[in-house]
């Protein structure tokens, strides 16, 4: 029989769409307040670019950047803080419309998984409707994507700042 161990702690990457570059700021202050101090950032790309998905709603072509957080968590809270930050969407959002898109993900040594609350058949349920997208898998030196995996999650280079952001926290965990 196995043991049950405690989860090890995973590091918090977050992306956040928006319309406005004054929307990512608050954004970024308010998670910041949550999360604590970042340690890595993407550039800003368009998500418009992959898709038009959110055009309509956040009222103009959307841009996204991803932001990794100092601190680890725990990874069974993963559905926590989707609600946390469908709050702060909530929050910001005008006459019903988002101005911002928050996806909260969690990195480990050999995983990328992002929270939604859109359920599919790869798609694992956690709690309080909130599912588990394994969006990509770190193996022999690379990250392998999936047909499901996002167009941007899938690009080199978001592989390359997840790299990064990886070398990171590995060197996090080999200080604890």
């Amino acid at each position: 029989m196995g043991r049950i161990k405690t989860f090890e702690p995973e590091k918090l990457v977050i992306g956040i769409m928006y319309t406005d570059g004054d929307h990512f700021r608050r954004v970024t202050d308010v998670l910041t307040q949550l999360f604590g101090k970042t340690d890595s950032e993407t550039e800003e790309y368009s998500f418009s670019d992959y898709s038009g998905y959110y055009d309509g709603e956040m009222d103009g072509r959307v841009m996204k950047r991803f932001v990794s957080f100092e601190r680890l968590v725990d990874p069974s809270s993963l559905s926590e803080i989707k609600i946390r930050t469908n709050g702060i969407e909530d929050d910001m959002s005008v006459s019903g419309n988002r101005k911002v898109n928050i996806d909260p993900c969690l990195l480990s040594h050999g995983r990328f998984v992002m929270a939604t609350t859109k359920g599919a058949s790869f798609r694992v349920p956690l709690s309080d409707g909130i599912f588990a997208d394994l969006s990509l898998v770190y193996s022999r030196g690379e990250w392998t994507d999936f047909f499901w995996t996002y167009a941007d999650v899938k690009s080199d280079r978001m592989k390359r700042f997840l790299s990064d952001v990886r070398r990171i926290y590995l060197e996090q965990r080999k200080g604890n």
